[in-house]
């Protein structure tokens, strides 16, 4: 699994071939084959599987609202200021997710909606595009509490 965005995964590989092997048939592979495979390999190596596994429980079973009351309530409650930016293509926090908290958190840098960063690069997106985030980041570190 990996959480860049289909389109960018189609703009850079579409359906070439890893080699003159066709991957119809001919035990040939796709390109995007051979990236997913170079990275998912790279990423067990620098990445304990087992702290991924306690990450990923932790995102998974992770509510704001549990013996808490109501999302609304909830969020409503904070105080300090806060910054919600989201990627447009992430797959793995949705910007409609990022919309609907900045929609109840009452002292957001962007009002009621999330500052959304178009970019291809899906939930990396992030990580690379570092200058929006950076200076989004700056902006909320700015601001008097």
């Amino acid at each position: 699994m990996n959480y860049r965005s289909p389109s960018e995964l189609n703009e850079r590989f579409d359906r070439a071939w890893q080699s003159a092997k066709s991957p119809l048939g001919d035990s040939g592979r796709f390109a995007v084959e051979s990236y997913l495979d170079f990275h998912g390999n790279k990423f067990t190596r620098r990445f304990d599987a087992n702290s991924y596994i306690t990450l990923v429980n932790a995102m998974n079973s992770h509510d704001v609202t549990r013996d808490r009351g109501s999302l609304e309530d909830v969020l409503g409650s904070i105080s300090a200021p806060t910054l919600v930016l989201g990627i447009s293509t992430d797959r793995l926090f949705p910007i409609e997710q990022q919309h609907q908290l900045a929609e109840h958190l009452p002292n957001t840098l962007h009002g009621r909606t999330a500052l959304a960063l178009d970019s291809p690069y899906g939930h990396d997106g992030f990580l690379i595009e570092a200058d929006p985030v950076g200076e989004a980041i700056a902006r909320l570190l700015a601001t008097a509490p």
